[in-house]
């Protein structure tokens, strides 16, 4: 990859997220720093939107991202903007299983503590994907498919990852994904979404209450400062995740989010 030229070295300003003063190569942060602008505009942006929260100068731009279209990490529009490219999709699944892996022993420890399947998952475009699962060591427990995908809002990771979205995040989401009924339990109304979130909100967890499957209960929280946005929960027999039992599982949990988070963070460069 090209490196910047000296007239281009002063740009580097407040807005920009990485410090060229870190000791790294200047042009490969200044490219991380465009792709993650590029991920937080949604995924596509123009070179002018990217000047202006980058505070780089467009030629800068124009030559960092001429790179990574070259090398399939981002892709030119007709339109002539640019979005993320197909090569990071294979990146983005490799780390996936590898944020797995890492929260599989802070999982171990959720059941250890709680006595029920705990379970990782990201939310994936409009979907909740699964990540990582340590079942319960019951007879009767929960079982959810590495690599399963449902829709947020008959889940309590669901809730968990969507609480702090903006409510026209939310309601743009549920009109493309649709709110199918998955239990006679489940909410299938924006309305009632919402207001399950602002509860998620007030109380620090996320219920699922029967609404993926009867019988079911699961308690999420999110993992704060995340790398990508994950939650973690626990699922069990209803007969077992009481009201009782969640005023000792919600602490545990919570509790093994911050820790997991700061694993996340120690293993994350620059940090």
């Amino acid at each position: 990859m090209p490196t910047s030229s000296a007239s281009d070295a002063p740009a580097e300003t407040a807005a920009s997220k990485t410090p060229a003063a870190s000791g790294g190569v200047q042009s490969l942060e200044r490219a991380f720093d465009l792709l993650e602008r590029m991920a937080d505009a949604g995924g596509e942006v123009g070179l002018s939107e990217l000047s202006a929260s980058s505070g780089l100068p467009l030629p800068t731009i124009h030559r960092l991202m001429r790179t990574l279209v070259a090398c399939g990490y981002v892709r030119q529009q007709a339109n002539r903007r640019y979005s993320l490219g197909p090569r990071l999709i294979r990146l983005g699944e490799s780390a996936s299983r590898l944020l797995g892996t890492w929260a599989r022993p802070y999982l171990a420890r959720l059941v250890e503590e709680t006595g029920e399947t705990a379970n990782m998952a990201l939310l994936d475009g409009d979907e909740i994907v699964y990540v990582a699962q340590v079942p319960s060591k019951h007879s009767m427990r929960m079982f959810t498919e590495v690599g399963r995908r449902v829709l947020p809002h008959s889940t309590g990771v669901g809730k968990a990852l969507l609480a702090h979205a903006s409510p026209d995040e939310v309601r743009a989401l549920l009109a493309r994904t649709g709110m199918p009924a998955a239990t006679e339990k489940t909410i299938t109304t924006p309305e009632g979404f919402l207001a399950a979130l602002d509860d998620v909100r007030r109380t620090g967890y996320a219920v699922d209450d029967n609404e993926q499957e009867i019988g079911v209960r699961c308690l999420a929280v999110p993992v704060p400062d995340s790398p990508t946005a994950a939650a973690i929960s626990i699922s069990g027999p209803a007969g077992r995740v009481t009201e009782a039992a969640t005023d000792k599982i919600v602490p545990v949990l919570q509790q093994v989010a911050v820790e997991l988070s700061a694993a996340l963070a120690s293993a994350t460069p620059g940090s």
